[in-house]
C-alpha cells in the first residue's frame, strides 16, 4: 500500500488505500515509499500485530518509482486534504532525494499543499551530513520520535544500527530542522513508558524547544 488514510484500528481498518477512502476533503493522506528503516524497534508494528492481507504497509514488491508515486497522486484533488504524510513501516528520509522530488512536483500544482514527515530523526546519520536544509520550503511539520528519556533506553528499544549516539543525534536534528521547517514536533507513545519519564521528556523537548506530542499507543 503505498497512498493511504488512517481510520479505525489498526489491523482491521486501519490503513485504508486511497483508492478505497472515498471523499478525500480533510483527510490526512499518507504515502509510504519504503522498508527501510535504520532501526528494528521492539514495539514496531512490524513486530507487534498481525495485519491483514489488504491492510498491511509492507511493500513486498520493493519500492516504488517517483513516476509510480506521482501517477497515483495523479488520479487526485489533493487541494481539498488536510495533510499528506510521509509516513510507514520503514523511514521515509531513507529516499531523501525521492521524498524532495515527490514534494516538488506536487507543490508546483499545489503551492499551498502541507507536508509533514513522520522520522526518526537519524538522517543525518544516514547521509553523514546535514540533509535539514533540504527540507526548507518542502516540509511544514517534522514529527520525530523520541520514544525515551535517555540515550541507553533508546537504544534498547529502537536497536538503532548507529549504537549510542543516535540519541545525541535525534535531538541534534530536531534543533537543525527548526531552522528550515516551521513546525518540529518530537513524540512518544504512551503505554511504552511510565509517565514519570513523559515528563523528562517533555522537559526535554522544552530544553530544545519543540512540542511533545504523545501518542496512542495502537496493540
Amino acid at each position: 500500500m503505498i497512498l493511504y488514510t488512517v481510520t479505525g484500528n489498526v489491523g482491521s481498518e486501519g490503513y485504508l488505500d486511497i483508492s478505497k477512502s472515498g471523499d478525500l476533503t480533510g483527510k490526512n493522506i499518507y504515502v509510504n515509499m519504503t522498508n527501510k528503516c535504520p532501526c528494528n524497534c521492539t514495539f514496531c508494528l512490524r513486530h507487534t500485530k498481525e495485519m491483514m492481507e489488504g491492510n498491511n504497509l509492507w511493500l513486498k514488491d520493493g519500492e516504488p518509482e517517483v513516476d509510480e508515486v506521482l501517477g497515483l497522486f495523479a488520479q487526485y484533488d489533493l487541494s481539498v486534504i488536510n495533510e499528506l504524510v510521509f509516513c510507514g513501516f520503514g523511514e521515509p528520509l531513507e529516499r531523501l532525494d525521492d521524498v524532495c522530488t515527490v514534494v516538488d512536483t506536487l507543490k508546483q500544482k499545489y503551492p499551498a499543499l502541507k507536508v509533514r514527515v513522520n522520522t526518526i530523526g537519524l538522517a543525518n546519520l544516514i547521509y553523514d551530513r546535514d540533509i535539514t536544509p533540504e527540507l526548507s520550503g518542502r516540509v511544514d511539520t517534522i514529527s520525530i520520535s523520541l520514544n525515551a528519556p535517555n540515550e541507553e533506553e533508546f537504544l534498547e528499544l529502537t536497536r538503532s544500527r548507529f549504537g549510542i549516539k543516535s540519541y545525541e543525534a535525534l535531538k541534534e536534528f530536531a534543533v537543525l530542522a527548526k531552522r528550515y521547517v516551521p513546525n518540529v514536533v518530537m513524540t512518544v507513545v504512551e503505554q511504552v513508558m511510565p509517565e514519570e519519564k513523559i515528563e523528562i521528556c517533555r522537559k526535554i523537548c522544552d530544553e530544545l524547544g519543540v512540542t511533545l506530542r504523545v501518542r496512542p499507543f495502537e496493540n
